[in-house]
């Protein structure tokens, strides 16, 4: 094959519709936008949600909720990827960042039981769950709260 018989594949190159260019294209004149209306306007149509002037969804709804502005959201780790520190290795929240087991520590780190732990740790963290502790001491480690 030389250089110049080098062609797109087949089906992956679609030429763009022209409308407004001949009643022979099939898309003149109205350029598909049918006649007259709000919707045939250059920039003409409704906003999203708007429903007509009748009171939108939105609108009939009530509010609900709040956000809290002192919520911690918490890094998670797992179970399973503490498995690839060597045993009897002290995991603490510098260590993470160090190895990139982490990207970005928000309030703190938050060690879960997901997944198997099968290497005695000792785990710093600032939040553990339940099966997480039962899990790290079920396999000879320890977990203390920075």
């Amino acid at each position: 094959m030389k250089l110049h018989e080098l062609q797109p594949a087949e089906g992956s190159r679609k030429v763009r519709n022209r409308v407004g260019r001949g009643i022979g294209s099939g898309n003149g004149k109205t350029a598909g936008k049918g006649h007259k209306g709000q919707k045939a306007r250059s920039g003409g149509g409704v906003r999203p949600g708007f429903e007509g002037g009748q009171n939108p969804l939105y609108r009939r709804l009530p509010k609900r909720g709040f956000t809290n502005i002192h919520r911690k959201e918490y890094t998670v780790v797992n179970l399973d990827v503490l498995n690839r520190f060597e045993a009897g290795t002290e995991v603490t929240p510098e260590l993470l960042i160090e190895t990139k087991t982490v990207k970005n520590v928000k309030h703190g780190i938050k060690v879960l039981g997901n997944g198997n732990l099968d290497k005695n740790l000792t785990v710093k963290a600032h939040k553990f769950s339940a099966s997480a502790v039962k899990a790290i001491e079920a396999a000879g480690g320890k977990t203390e709260v920075v």
